[in-house]
C-alpha cells in the first residue's frame, strides 16, 4: 500500500515538474517575441537614418545662388551714347525733341557750339529757358559729361537730381581712380538703379 502510494506522490511530482518546465518554455518564447517586437519596432527609425539624402543637385541649386545677385540688366548703367544727347553734336531736330527744350533753345545752342563744359551750356540755355527747374528737365536727355576729379561744384549741381549733399558726396572722394571707386563710395548713399543714373553724367579724365 505504501509502495502505491508513493508511486502516485512521484508521478504527482513528475506531472508537476513537466508542467513547471511547459510553463517556462511558453514565458521564455513570450519574453524573446517582445524582444523581436522591440527590435522589429526599431528597424524603421534604423532604416530611416540610412535613407538616402533628398537628390544633391536640388540643394546645390538653392545653394548656388548668392544672395544680393540681380539680373544683369536690373543694375547696368545706361549707355552714354544712347540714353544722352551732346549738346555739342546733336542736330537741331534732336535737340529740338528733347522734352523741355525749346526750338529757339535749340537755335541757341546749336549757335553757341562748342562748349567747354556743362557750365557754359547752363548759361546758353537760360537765355531761352530761364527757369533752373525746367533746364534740368532738358538735362536728363542733354548732357556732356562731366570730369568726377575736376568739376566745379556748380556744374555738378546741374545734375538733375543733385542737392548740396550730393555735390559734397561728389566732391568728397576725389580724387577719383576709376568709375567703379565712383559706384562704390556714392552707393552708399542711395541704391544701385540711382548710382548707375548718376553715371550717366560723369566721367573721368
Amino acid at each position: 500500500m505504501r509502495t502505491r502510494s508513493s508511486l502516485i506522490t512521484r508521478r504527482a511530482t513528475g506531472a508537476a515538474s513537466l508542467l513547471l518546465l511547459v510553463a517556462a518554455c511558453s514565458s521564455g518564447s513570450k519574453d524573446a517575441a517582445r524582444t523581436d517586437t522591440v527590435a522589429a519596432t526599431a528597424t524603421p527609425a534604423q532604416s530611416g537614418a540610412s535613407v538616402p539624402s533628398p537628390n544633391p543637385g536640388a540643394a546645390t541649386d538653392t545653394a548656388g545662388t548668392t544672395p544680393g545677385t540681380t539680373p544683369s540688366g536690373a543694375t547696368a548703367a545706361p549707355a552714354q551714347s544712347g540714353a544722352m544727347v551732346d549738346p555739342n553734336s546733336a542736330t537741331k531736330e534732336q535737340l529740338a525733341a528733347v522734352p523741355g527744350m525749346t526750338a529757339a533753345a535749340a537755335d541757341a545752342l546749336v549757335a553757341g557750339r562748342p562748349y567747354q563744359d556743362m557750365v557754359a551750356v547752363d548759361k546758353v540755355l537760360a537765355k531761352s529757358i530761364p527757369a533752373a527747374d525746367a533746364r534740368k528737365t532738358v538735362y536728363a536727355k542733354v548732357w556732356k559729361p562731366i570730369d568726377l576729379n575736376t568739376a566745379k561744384g556748380e556744374e555738378i549741381l546741374l545734375i538733375p537730381g543733385v542737392g548740396p549733399r550730393m555735390r559734397h558726396e561728389f566732391e568728397e572722394y576725389r580724387p577719383y581712380k576709376n568709375i567703379e571707386q565712383f559706384r562704390r563710395e556714392i552707393g552708399k548713399y542711395v541704391d544701385k538703379n540711382e548710382v548707375a543714373r548718376l553715371e550717366q553724367y560723369v566721367t573721368i579724365r
